[in-house]
């Protein structure tokens, strides 16, 4: 910790917790925190968060299906309607109702057109506003990061056409879900029960007999 230094370029930070895992997840978030913000300040084009830029592309995709034909159409509809799960999860994780501030972020962003362009998911006051106006910035090198590498993945998996099984994994599974269900019991069990039942039906024959 550097003190008493006229021209100090840097900061200490002190960080406190209850236990271990608190402290190394607050460090990584404060991590995170100065990096997106160091790209910010880098970065020569930002745009609006709180999913302002995913409803916003996902209108365009929509409009854009007007002008083709063909398959094409699907695919085009599932990627837009991919892209509405971003500002759909920010609200559910802020306690609001999804659908609803999904659908008032439809309509603002397709009524409006230049003035609501930027319309996104308000998590601190409730509610959807302008993120540019609330500052809610994010650079767009990591948007457009995050888009491409989500659509990779996406296109990783259609392209599994086949499905790797291992034997002996299927094998160790079956023989833990028979003894779960009980339907493999140690031998020599059902002996016991089987010779009791059998000497009470004799005694039950002898009794009868007298």
């Amino acid at each position: 910790m550097f003190t008493e230094v006229t021209h100090n370029t840097s900061v200490t930070l002190v960080i406190r917790g209850g236990a271990s895992q608190y402290i190394e997840e607050s460090a990584r978030s404060l991590n995170d925190a100065i990096m997106i913000v160091l790209r910010a300040v880098k970065s020569h084009a930002i745009v609006a968060g709180g999913g302002a830029i995913e409803m916003e592309l996902s209108r365009f995709l929509r409009e854009h299906l007007r002008t083709i034909k063909g398959k094409h159409q699907l695919v085009i509809n599932g990627f837009a309607k991919a892209l509405e799960i971003i500002p759909k999860q920010l609200s559910e994780n802020s306690g609001m109702d999804g659908t609803d501030i999904l659908n008032k972020l439809r309509q603002i962003h397709t009524t409006k057109g230049e003035e609501g362009r930027w319309f996104g998911v308000n998590a601190l006051e409730g509610g959807v506003a302008d993120m540019f106006k609330t500052f809610v910035w994010e650079p767009e090198l990591v948007r457009l990061n995050v888009l491409t590498a989500a659509t990779e993945a996406a296109c990783t998996i259609l392209s599994v056409d086949q499905t790797i099984r291992n034997p002996a994994s299927e094998q160790n599974q079956a023989a833990a879900a028979g003894r779960l269900d009980g339907t493999s019991q140690p031998p020599g069990k059902g002996r016991g029960r089987g010779m009791n039942m059998g000497r009470g039906m004799r005694m039950m024959q002898g009794r009868g007999g007298k």
